[in-house]
């Protein structure tokens, strides 16, 4: 890895000038796209917002405050990949210091070798699932696992998905930053927000949730999470994943191991956290493994053989396109909001 710079100035993004700049460039391919995308809670996501030129805008609530984040690929040379940081606000240089972090430096892709386990028999998997998941990998060499060092921002969001479809848990994320959000510093596009302080999540009237479409459970478990959130950031320090770290999320009444997952994922880079319970990825990786849905339990037995990157072969799952056969009617969406 190398840091180019990290100095104020220059010309910018949105024609203003950087509180701190910096060229982030990586030893390994980096696909930002592929990287970034599970931050991204849909497209009117008002904290990530991508670009015509392929670059993303970031809002980030840091320890040293709200920050705006602009991340610009190109090439420097005929191989090189280069990253173009800028950062606004109090918590720009926070940021810029962990867009490695942010970009997949740290995460060891390579633990997990699918071309040499596709020459051998493993457990539950046809040899031929083996080699077009080792083919996936083969073409997405840039593809890494992203650690934001904000649990917080990566709890909210996933207590909102719970037991919802996605449509409801990204309009009500939307609407709740959009309107009690911050605006971000420097020049991020309108219309995006940074997230609250864990006292701003708490003060959110009643009325606003269930005007948002988020029920009690939901919002009393966004408040819990809130009110232990420098706790929960202290799990940091305990590495990427494990269960100490489950253990500390799923001891907030309201979060399970379908949350904690969703959370370890983003926040601390976890490459082996499977979103046990959710509603489709069982079906998903049973379908591509043997061709047939499978539960939970069906899951995990598949994925054992890979115990400790387990995440990182679902994410080549689902980059392979594969979603699975759907049965039964499409879930329906109530709006409770006006009553």
């Amino acid at each position: 890895m190398t840091l180019r710079g990290n100095e104020a100035g220059g010309a910018e993004a949105g024609g203003a000038e950087a509180d701190f700049a910096l060229d982030y460039c990586p030893e390994h391919p980096l696909d930002l796209a592929r990287t970034l995308s599970p931050l991204q809670r849909g497209r009117g996501d008002p904290t990530s917002q991508w670009m015509p030129d392929g670059s993303v805008w970031r809002t980030q609530r840091t320890p040293l405050g709200p920050a705006s984040l602009h991340l610009e690929p190109w090439r420097s040379g005929a191989k090189e990949t280069v990253v173009r940081a800028r950062a606004w606000g109090p918590g720009a240089e926070w940021s810029l210091a962990r867009v490695p972090a942010l970009l997949g430096e740290g995460d060891d892709p390579e633990t997990l070798d699918l071309a040499a386990a596709a020459a051998r028999p493993v457990p539950g998997w046809p040899a031929s699932a083996v080699a077009a998941l080792a083919s996936v990998q083969r073409r997405r060499p840039g593809v890494r696992l992203t650690r934001t060092e904000l649990v917080l921002e990566a709890a909210v969001p996933a207590v909102l998905e719970q037991k919802v479809t996605g449509v409801e848990a990204r309009r009500a994320w939307r609407r709740l930053l959009l309107q009690h959000g911050e605006v971000p510093p420097g020049p991020a596009p309108e219309a995006m927000r940074v997230v609250l302080t864990p006292e701003g999540w708490r003060s959110i009237p009643d009325h606003d949730w269930h005007r948002a479409g988020v029920g009690p459970q939901r919002m009393r478990t966004v408040r819990r999470v809130a009110a232990v959130a420098s706790a929960l950031e202290r799990t940091l320090e305990l590495g990427r994943g494990g269960p100490a770290i489950v253990a500390a999320l799923t001891s907030i009444p309201g979060v399970g191991v379908w949350t904690a997952a969703e959370i370890t994922q983003r926040s601390h880079g976890d490459p082996d956290a499977v979103s046990v319970g959710d509603a489709h990825l069982s079906h998903v990786v049973g379908h591509y493994v043997t061709g047939e849905r499978t539960d939970d339990d069906g899951m995990l037995a598949l994925l054992a053989p890979f115990a400790g990157q387990r995440q990182r072969v679902v994410r080549f799952i689902t980059l392979s396109g594969v979603t699975g056969p759907r049965f039964g009617p499409k879930a329906t969406i109530e709006d409770h909001r006006a009553r």
